[in-house]
């Protein structure tokens, strides 16, 4: 990943509610959620959603799949893996034995 890449992601999660839809698609994981029911969690309304969306899409965090009339959007982790990539590249000056605990509160249980 590149510096202008990690702008982008940086810049899309700068908003609250685009945060609040990376983490609660995170929380989703591999079922994901329609946008109408995003919508409807966070209590935005469709316009408004469909534009923080697109700016997640963009930014390579989220992905999206057609299901017949809705579309079902997914956080991105490769995106995601990507980001903390990018903030980790040169982590710990050489000592990756420093690095364990960020790695280990990251890691899925």
């Amino acid at each position: 990943m590149d510096k202008n890449y990690a702008l982008d992601a940086f810049a899309a999660l700068s908003q609250s509610t685009r945060l609040d839809v990376f983490r609660l698609l995170i929380k989703a994981g591999g079922a994901g959620m329609s946008a109408g029911d995003i919508g409807e969690t966070l209590g935005v309304r469709q316009n408004t959603m469909s534009a923080n969306l697109g700016v997640l899409a963009r930014s390579g965090l989220i992905r999206s799949a057609r299901e017949g009339r809705s579309i079902r959007y997914f956080a991105d982790m490769e995106g995601m893996r990507g980001l903390l990539a990018f903030l980790m590249e040169d982590c710990c000056g050489g000592r990756p034995e420093l690095c364990q605990p960020i790695i280990n509160e990251l890691a899925c249980c």
